[in-house]
């Protein structure tokens, strides 16, 4: 594990990120605006992973994204609607706006306990049935017991597949790493894993699955975020940040805008390099953009 802090010269300072977060949370009021919350609206993988999921249910989902613009003009549209990837077939058939990713969280969401040729395979499946991005959790039962190289040995044997699918078919996927950094306790090893997941071909890193107890927080969101500046800054190559479970209130989704903008900078406040998970999210920030309660999603 320190390895990868040597590496790139990185300690987390426990008592420096909570006087960095203090600074953030008091200065919440002065950043919120209209243009804020569009921007985060329009930075959103908007998420339905329920067991109850049909193909009725996300058809609905997807309708309501392709309804969005004539019930809502001035607002953007979300960046991705995330689904099981078995699902990835209905949104692609339902779904009218092209600049709408489709996003299968695979690789066995969302314990990553299986078989490698198992996770390979479903995240091929999905691409192949029109993923254009796909969410996996890292491999914690290999990190946690201390083989980097097992859990860096998946990640790459996904970004080898999903590449080669998309090229088959004349197009790129993007492939988001998620920590389940409530399950790693230490900012060290979040930082470990962070460096980790870039190495072995991530496009984003990302938090949590929603799935167990401690999901997104500030502190975890920091240490990420410090981590994707110095691999930037060791390798030129830009990584995105994905906050996901239990964000559910436009307060939550400027204070993960915040610490995006104070440690990476204006350049990843965009789709492209920032997204959150969401699936109550939406509601919020519509209501707060409206100044009325609105159910839409």
């Amino acid at each position: 594990m320190t390895d990868y802090l040597k590496k790139y010269g990185y300690m987390p300072d426990k008592e420096a990120i909570d006087r960095a977060l203090d600074m953030v949370a008091a200065n919440i009021d002065n950043v919120i605006s209209q243009k804020v919350l569009k921007d985060c609206f329009s930075m959103m993988d908007l998420t339905s992973l329920r067991t109850e999921d049909t193909v009725e249910s996300v058809s609905k989902l997807v309708e309501k994204v392709n309804a969005f613009h004539k019930n809502f003009p001035e607002y953007p549209l979300p960046a991705s609607i995330c689904i099981y990837p078995n699902f990835a077939r209905t949104v692609k058939e339902v779904k009218a706006e092209d600049e709408v990713h489709i996003t299968a969280v695979a690789a066995c969401f969302p314990t990553s306990q299986s078989y490698l040729e198992v996770k390979v395979r479903e995240c091929e499946l999905a691409v192949e049935n029109g993923a254009d991005e796909i969410d996996i959790v890292l491999a914690l039962n290999h990190f946690l017991a201390g083989d980097y190289e097992k859990t860096s040995e998946e990640i790459r044997a996904v970004r080898e597949a999903i590449d080669r699918v998309a090229a088959s078919q004349g197009r790129q996927v993007h492939l988001k790493v998620i920590l389940e950094t409530g399950l790693l306790l230490k900012h060290e090893a979040i930082a470990a894993a962070s460096f980790l997941a870039m190495e072995a071909g991530a496009d984003f890193i990302k938090t949590s699955t929603g799935k167990v107890n401690v999901n997104a927080t500030p502190a975890a969101a920091y240490v990420m975020c410090e981590c994707i500046a110095k691999y930037y800054g060791a390798t030129g190559r830009k990584v995105g940040f994905k906050p996901a479970g239990g964000i559910s209130t436009s307060l939550d989704a400027v204070s993960y805008y915040s610490i995006v903008s104070s440690i990476l900078g204006k350049d990843w406040l965009n789709k492209e390099l920032f997204r959150f998970g969401v699936s109550r999210l939406a509601n919020s920030i519509l209501s707060d953009l409206e100044q009325r309660t609105v159910s839409y999603f």
